[in-house]
């Protein structure tokens, strides 16, 4: 019975991390108003959780593969339990950020699933149950949005309400997870504690001035003291994992040009999503008889009206983004998906005034990071050699949630500059919201360029669309992909 019990517990378990990814993300201005604290402190919701996902993703997987797969997700999803319990019980910012932390450690499901489908299901059956857990992101995205718009109807909504129904929704994955059969653990080895905890003081130095520049001041001594620290903490940590036998990221994978590239894509690939997602919320719940701009829209229209069609619609675009792998390869489908998220951005630049613009926008923008994250993995593992390829892609994931974090910490840094004057409560001129926009085009159309003109073109064998699914699911998870699948270039 716990055999048949794996691929929907494993697909849960996947839908359950992008619910708690986007549940937030329409209510940051509410938690604001009940914290009474600035936007940049707040946006640390959003932001504490991207940072935590960057340092546990790799950490979880690396132990999973040391103490067994189901035992970890068992402890992951105890975590997840406790951090949703302190964030439905607490008015303070600071516990919130710490459950917000431990709701973070969820994100190592995706890879533990995986493990445990390679355990678990039959070869013949393996692709096909990859590419369905893999699918819960986009449809986890999209639902986690809808629960949020329809908790927070009403005349007095209370954001709590999302983490007591995130409880609950941990609990029943809980209760799946002790059905997996137990099984020994993989590997033997140690796992690089340390370098985890260097890594995300690094990453929490580099982010945090960005967040709060505008409240400490952009040449105050925090601001320029933190981002010192950042490069030199962050310096530290190259060194240390130089020296290591099993560190947790192989620094080859910051020095090989092609690799680079692909870490460059990822990281503009989550700046661009997360900017889309804020830039939009706070323009469509913009008061247009206060601002002038905006539609005053309740946080169920700006989740089920302007941000659900372009997330769900992933259920559609992510199997097309596989399918332009398959046809025109990984190269020039990132190309094309840089591209449409710049048109996206340009379209909500020029144009926003009415709904079906905003919508049109934000789809766009929404298609492009689809297509993006089709393409990256096996853009990825056509450049490394096959036992590098889930080290390269763990990687690569981090990149992409710590372009995550820097575009919440970029739009939260807009939104509180050059505000309206003389209004009791701070609204952003209109022109942040198109700068916010031309930026993120900016940075997609710039990417498109580097990847084009750049990327050093791969011999690779044309791939069906269940290879480009298998190929992504294994390389997004941290898994090494086997060599029959991409044919990788010869080595100089």
């Amino acid at each position: 019975m716990s055999k048949r019990l794996v691929i929907p517990v494993a697909a849960y378990g996947v839908l359950l991390v992008a619910v708690l990814q986007t549940l937030v993300v329409p209510v940051i201005g509410d938690i604001q108003a009940d914290l009474g604290v600035s936007a940049a402190a707040a946006s640390w919701v959003v932001t504490a959780n991207l940072l935590g996902a960057a340092v546990l993703t790799p950490v979880l997987g690396r132990l999973g593969d040391l103490r067994g797969r189901r035992p970890v997700m068992i402890g992951v999803m105890i975590l997840v339990i406790i951090g949703s319990i302190l964030a439905a019980t607490t008015s303070s910012l600071f516990l919130l950020v710490l459950a917000r932390v431990l709701q973070a450690s969820s994100f190592g499901l995706f890879p533990l699933g995986i493990g445990v489908l390679r355990e678990e299901v039959p070869p013949h059956r393996l692709t096909g149950a990859m590419a369905v857990v893999s699918g819960m992101l986009a449809v986890g995205s999209g639902l986690g949005l809808t629960i949020t718009g329809l908790l927070m109807r009403g005349d007095s909504p209370d954001y709590h309400q999302l983490f007591w129904l995130s409880t609950g929704l941990s609990v029943i994955a809980l209760l799946g997870l002790l059905t997996l059969p137990r099984r020994a653990a993989a590997a033997t080895g140690r796992l690089d504690w340390l370098g985890a905890g260097v890594l995300g003081l690094g990453l929490v130095l580099l982010v945090m001035p960005l967040e709060q520049g505008n409240d400490w001041g952009w040449g105050s001594t925090a601001v320029i003291g933190s981002l010192i620290g950042a490069v030199v903490v962050l310096a530290l940590f190259v060194l240390m994992e130089r020296r290591i036998t099993q560190p947790l990221v192989s620094t080859r994978m910051l020095s090989h040009r092609p690799i680079v590239i692909a870490h460059v894509a990822g990281l503009s690939t989550g700046f661009v999503m997360f900017a889309v997602f804020l830039g939009v919320s706070a323009l469509v719940q913009s008061p247009p008889g206060i601002s002038g701009y905006g539609f005053g829209a309740s946080v169920l229209a700006t989740s089920v009206v302007y941000l659900l069609p372009a997330t769900g619609g992933g259920i559609l675009t992510a199997p097309l983004g596989g399918i332009l792998v398959s046809r025109f390869g990984s190269k020039a489908t990132l190309v094309i998906a840089t591209l449409v998220s710049a048109a996206g951005f340009v379209l909500l630049a020029a144009a926003h005034a009415t709904t079906w613009e905003v919508i049109v926008g934000t789809i766009a923008v929404m298609t492009g990071v689809m297509f993006s994250y089709a393409a990256l993995p096996t853009l990825v593992v056509q450049h490394v050699d096959h036992a590098e390829t889930g080290i390269a892609n763990s990687v690569n994931s981090i990149f992409r949630s710590v372009g995550m974090s820097l575009g919440t910490a970029f739009v939260v840094t807009l939104l509180t500059r050059n505000v309206i004057p003389g209004l009791s409560v701070p609204l952003p001129q209109e022109s942040q919201f198109r700068l916010i926009f031309v930026v993120g085009a900016a940075v997609a159309a710039l990417t498109a360029g580097i990847v084009a003109f750049l990327m050093p073109r791969s011999r690779s064998a044309k791939l069906t669309l269940p290879q480009v699914e298998e190929v992504e699911a294994l390389a997004e998870a941290g898994f090494a992909v086997p060599d029959d699948l991409v044919a990788r270039p010869k080595a100089a």
